[in-house]
């Protein structure tokens, strides 16, 4: 079907889809509808679009996971780049950490407790697995989404879905690594973070070498590749090897607060934020691209078919307003924080769908419809929307020590 296209006609499809990405970041700007969105309308789009024309186009079946697995590194390396350490910055960062954590639990209990009763019969635990990719804010739409927001709540939003993200990732870890979770599985869970910690200082002091001190200019994305064999060795090992790629943007964006005289001696500290600037925009230029590729292939994947499937939409329905409930008992009940546009930032993304695809056959839910996963997806990021577009940054409401 395809013998025909030429190396031409691919090329400018590539560079069309990058200049397309790019308008869609202006319109994201102007609109405030989130580009991630415009992104999955687009592939959908160019399905509904070949089909029409009786074109078929092959997606390689690992390719929506490659591209996943390279934009989660690039994700967790942004989040460690963004988290700047300073003492008035603590409560902003526990505040922050709290709020991903209490309401990725509230949000993983309820939606594994609903999966279960649709599904009876089924092993707890697989519902807990599925629950959990559900439960993960997605960094990959907040930080593009947040530019209009006051500095407070971008900070907080951002701080809060690198933190789900992380939390999120370990847990599933955690869930997928033994078909039999024993004390043995625990320790075992509990010495691999101490074990990750232990390489991430290796890990961190060889980059630095190779960032800071080597004079070699094509260093940059040799680092990505080191990162990346780390990551997937890790994973090959059952080690959370993500903490070491985190641990690693936080020192290079945190390195003045390091007080060990011989090693501010060997690595600058202007050096090091000459650096660390410059890695952050080759990093933020990387995730644009494979932010684009990856949801535009993902949109294209996607069968509208799930909007005619009634259950679907129940359990999807019924999984959103989940997750919109458990925000609220956390933001107003139990933190009085203001709901907007805070309750509305409930994107589902990149890692959930990742996290989704990874899901070992022992923990397969039988019947599951990945429509379901298609709706909260698509749900969540117009719920985001909505709120992105009701909210009018009001100083007034930081009056308050309590609101964020």
């Amino acid at each position: 079907m395809l013998d025909h296209i030429t190396t031409y006609q691919i090329l400018f499809c590539v560079c069309a889809l990058v200049i397309i990405s790019y308008l869609f970041t202006v319109l994201n700007r102007i609109t405030r509808i989130p580009s991630v969105l415009m992104l999955l309308g687009l592939g959908i789009g160019l399905k509904m679009l070949s089909d029409w024309a009786g074109i078929q186009v092959p997606v390689p079946a690992g390719l929506v996971e490659f591209l996943g697995t390279i934009g989660l590194i690039m994700i967790v390396l942004e989040a460690g780049l963004d988290l700047k350490i300073t003492r008035d910055r603590l409560p902003l960062i526990r505040n922050s950490f709290f709020s991903a954590l209490v309401i990725f639990v509230l949000s993983a209990a309820s939606i594994s407790g609903i999966l279960h009763y649709w599904y009876p019969g089924q092993p707890i635990v697989n519902c807990l697995v599925y629950a959990i990719p559900l439960s993960i804010i997605s960094s990959a739409i907040v930080l593009p989404s947040v530019h209009h927001l006051s500095h407070e709540k971008k900070e907080f939003l951002i701080y809060e879905a690198s933190f789900s993200d992380i939390i999120g990732i370990m847990v599933f870890n955690f869930f997928t690594t033994g078909e039999v979770i024993t004390g043995q599985s625990v320790g075992w869970f509990g010495g691999s973070l101490l074990l990750a910690l232990l390489i991430s200082v290796v890990v961190c002091f060889g980059l630095m070498l190779l960032l800071v001190r080597s004079r070699i200019n094509e260093r940059f994305f040799l680092m990505f590749s080191v990162l990346i064999v780390i990551y997937v060795g890790g994973k090959m090992l059952h080690l959370p090897s993500l903490i070491t790629i985190l641990l690693f943007g936080i020192v290079v964006n945190n390195w003045g607060l390091i007080s060990i005289p011989a090693l501010q001696r060997f690595f600058k500290v202007d050096k090091v934020e000459d650096t660390g600037r410059f890695l952050k925009s080759i990093t933020g230029e990387s995730s644009f691209l494979i932010r684009t590729f990856f949801f535009v292939i993902f949109g294209y994947n996607i069968d509208l078919i799930f909007f005619q499937n009634n259950t679907v939409l129940l359990i999807g329905g019924v999984i959103v307003g989940a997750l919109l409930i458990m925000r609220f008992i956390y933001l107003r009940v139990l933190h009085h924080y203001h709901l907007l546009p805070e309750l509305f930032y409930i994107p589902r993304g990149l890692i959930t769908i990742l996290l989704f695809y990874k899901i070992p056959d022992f923990r397969k839910l039988a019947g599951f419809d990945e429509g379901i996963l298609f709706f909260v997806i698509l749900a969540t990021g117009l719920i985001l929307m909505v709120g992105s577009l009701l909210y009018r940054d009001r100083p007034q409401e930081f009056e308050s020590g309590n609101d964020i």
